[in-house]
């Protein structure tokens, strides 16, 4: 009998294998306000599935969560470059609402002036960059000599020396490099159902790092931005679901390899639904990739370890079918706006 591990997010509903003794595969769920499919939004869901073994689902996580440090005794300020888009917006609305921050912001007929931009990143304690990749590096350049500090949520910097990745919870050290860095990536939102789900394994010596993973995944349709919005939200026909990534060259794949600590990219296969927000990512593997011996109440304990005392990332005890909709399904839009990611593991040994 083949054994097999699945990691699953929040989806629309779960991800079953052929045979529970073939396959299981892992999902990833969340809320995608984004910058293009891929970025990190509000809410997560992420499961690991062993068939004939483990699933365990990481199950919300809320929208980006943004690694400006705390305030300080006067107000920050803060400077968001893009305010105008999809994940700039979003950004905007929860700032306003803190009491330690002000928000910098430029006239419309300034916020592509580079003169106007440049005055901004400099005089900010903090700028959140809400743009594409080129656009982001452009801004960094316009920054040089400053000591603002920088928030860039597009992928131009997540696998970059001299930045910290914006994860908190990825180690022990992590949230301390954050603090103290002046340069921080955000998190991509598949990326981020992956990584919570595998990174902990891998370094309780339980995931292999030579594993060769498939990661399945779906995600709402406002993380392609203006223009995906714009599809499903408008009065033309457009597909109820659809694949994509066939390339098998998806950008967050860098990403995915350097966070975990894997010798070897997985093959991901992207979704969009129709939904705004929600993702759900799986990671289905087979108990031969896993250290042998391993249970499925090895690999719940080790995820429960790792975010033992996590203020946002919390993990259920081995399989919470109470949590499935009608026994059945995995919302993807459960922690819209609550900034948390919950990990599930369900087994089938």
């Amino acid at each position: 009998m083949a054994h097999s591990v699945a990691f699953s997010s929040l989806s629309v509903g779960s991800v079953r294998p052929a045979r529970a003794s073939d396959l299981a595969a892992p999902r990833a769920r969340l809320p995608v306000p984004g910058n293009g499919l891929g970025q990190r939004s509000s809410g997560l869901l992420s499961a690991v599935t062993i068939g004939a073994g483990v699933s365990l689902v990481a199950s919300r996580l809320s929208r980006r969560r943004q690694g400006l440090r705390g305030a300080a005794a006067r107000e920050a300020l803060v400077f968001i470059d893009g305010e105008a888009g999809t994940t700039g917006l979003q950004v905007r609305e929860r700032l306003a609402k803190h009491p330690g921050i002000e928000v910098l912001s430029l006239e419309p007929g300034l916020r592509k002036d580079e003169n106007a931009r440049r005055d901004a990143l400099h005089k900010a304690d903090a700028a959140v960059l809400c743009l594409p990749d080129d656009a982001a590096i452009a801004a960094v350049a316009l920054a040089e000599g400053s000591d603002t500090v920088i928030v860039d949520a597009s992928t131009a910097y997540r696998i970059a020396d001299g930045w910290a990745y914006g994860f908190p919870e990825l180690s022990a050290s992590q949230a301390g490099l954050i603090s103290k860095s002046k340069r921080i990536s955000n998190p991509g939102c598949y990326p981020t159902g992956f990584i919570g789900l595998t990174r902990p394994l891998v370094d309780a010596g339980l995931l292999l790092p030579d594993a060769a993973l498939v990661v399945p995944a779906v995600s709402g349709y406002s993380g392609g931005g203006k223009g995906l919005i714009d599809i499903y939200e408008g009065s033309g026909a457009h597909e109820p679901w659809g694949a994509y990534g066939f390339g098998l060259n998806h950008k967050h794949l860098a990403e995915m390899s350097k966070w975990t600590g894997l010798q070897q990219e997985p093959i991901f296969c992207p979704a969009v639904g129709n939904f705004k927000q929600g993702m759900v990512v799986s990671v289905p593997l087979r108990m031969s990739q896993l250290k042998p011996g391993t249970s499925a109440a090895d690999v719940q304990a080790a995820l429960a370890k790792h975010y033992e005392g996590k203020q946002f990332v919390s993990v259920a005890p081995l399989n919470p079918t109470d949590v499935l909709e009608r026994g059945a399904f995995l919302r993807p839009d459960a922690l819209n706006n609550t900034n948390k990611l919950e990990l599930f593991c369900f087994a089938n040994e």
